[in-house]
């Protein structure tokens, strides 16, 4: 386990995140969909994630590792079909 301090969102700098919708996300915005953000992917090493429907809402941020876990989980239907 990493004993480095986790990014908080304070380090973030909100005029310089890109969000990107899901690809399941419909064209009026009303689908249950996430937006993520891999700015700081490599520079701190994590992925902000946030609802797409709030997205004034504090983000969800986790390191890369996890959400590359997660990705793939869902890609190999792990969590049943979408």
């Amino acid at each position: 386990m990493s004993t480095a301090p986790r990014p908080s969102l304070i380090d973030l700098e909100p005029s310089l995140v890109g969000w990107r919708k899901s690809s399941y996300s419909d064209a009026q915005g009303q689908g249950d969909c996430v937006e993520i953000a891999e700015t700081y992917a490599a520079s701190h090493g994590v992925v902000a994630i946030r609802d797409s429907k709030n997205p004034t809402g504090t983000p969800l941020v986790v390191p890369v590792a996890a959400w590359n876990a997660f990705a793939t989980a869902v890609a190999a239907g792990e969590f049943g079909a979408i």
